[in-house]
């Protein structure tokens, strides 16, 4: 016969209640259910396991020696089952985080330095994608979680805040602004020739969104680029200034 897991648990439990309405309620079972599957078990060994009376169930010589065999049965099998749990969850310990190119570059790895120690067994993989591809990925599961700007929120992904980033104007070590004791207007913006992100950037978008409640007059673009280290370059060689979030000025640390 096939011996069964629900088979074992009839049986142990029959042994240790010797009572059918108690055993079958341990398992969960109607008692016709139950009493089913303890003839099925006998009928398939072809022993009798128990002898019942009106007034008591007792195991047989056959049930007594069966009954360590059992529950050595059962034993092996709830360790191989919390076996088998254990390697799926060491297979399920990872992580994936999808975040800013400026995030992952100069904060990440700090943090990621850290929470190795303190979690060893969980692997984090990083997707380091600009906005729109950030909140894609979590969409369509490719990312457990993802690190963008307020703006690019989904009404299918669930958001919180977690900081305010502050922007700064970058320019030319010999700009006329680079050693200005007093405050820079926005409006002063408008006359320079503006270094611009791409239009799919949050640095972009963020900046679009500043100027149209700051300024009368849109910016004097000189150039749209895709990278911050660009950005870089082009304010470095002093073609334009440029706004930049707060989290990217470590690619702007240049005596230039």
């Amino acid at each position: 016969m096939n011996l069964s897991l629900k088979h074992l648990q009839a049986f142990t439990a029959l042994c240790g209640t010797l009572n059918f309405t108690r055993a079958a309620r341990l398992c969960h079972l109607s008692q016709p259910a139950f009493s089913a599957l303890i003839q099925g078990l006998e009928e398939g060994v072809g022993v009798q396991l128990f002898e019942r009376s009106t007034r008591s169930v007792q195991l047989t010589p056959a049930g007594k020696d069966f009954e360590p065999q059992a529950h050595r049965l059962l034993g092996e099998m709830d360790a191989a089952l919390e076996k088998l749990r254990g390697v799926s969850t060491q297979q399920s310990k990872h992580v994936c985080i999808a975040l800013l190119p400026s995030l992952a570059a100069h904060w990440l790895p700090t943090v990621l330095e850290a929470f190795a120690h303190q979690q060893p067994h969980i692997k984090v993989t990083v997707k380091d994608v600009l906005n729109a591809p950030c909140c894609e990925a979590v969409l369509n599961g490719q990312a457990d979680l993802g690190l963008a700007s307020a703006l690019s929120s989904h009404p299918e992904l669930q958001s919180h805040a977690v900081a305010n980033e502050h922007f700064f104007i970058a320019c030319h070590a010999k700009h006329r602004w680079a050693t200005c004791a007093e405050a820079i207007e926005p409006s002063a913006l408008i006359n320079e020739p503006f270094i611009q992100m791409a239009p799919s950037t949050s640095v972009r978008q963020a900046v679009d969104q500043w100027a149209a409640q700051h300024l009368e007059a849109p910016l004097n673009q000189l150039m749209e680029v895709e990278q911050l280290a660009t950005v870089m370059g082009m304010v470095r060689a002093g073609f334009g200034v440029s706004l930049i979030p707060a989290l990217s000025l470590e690619y702007f640390q240049d005596p230039n």
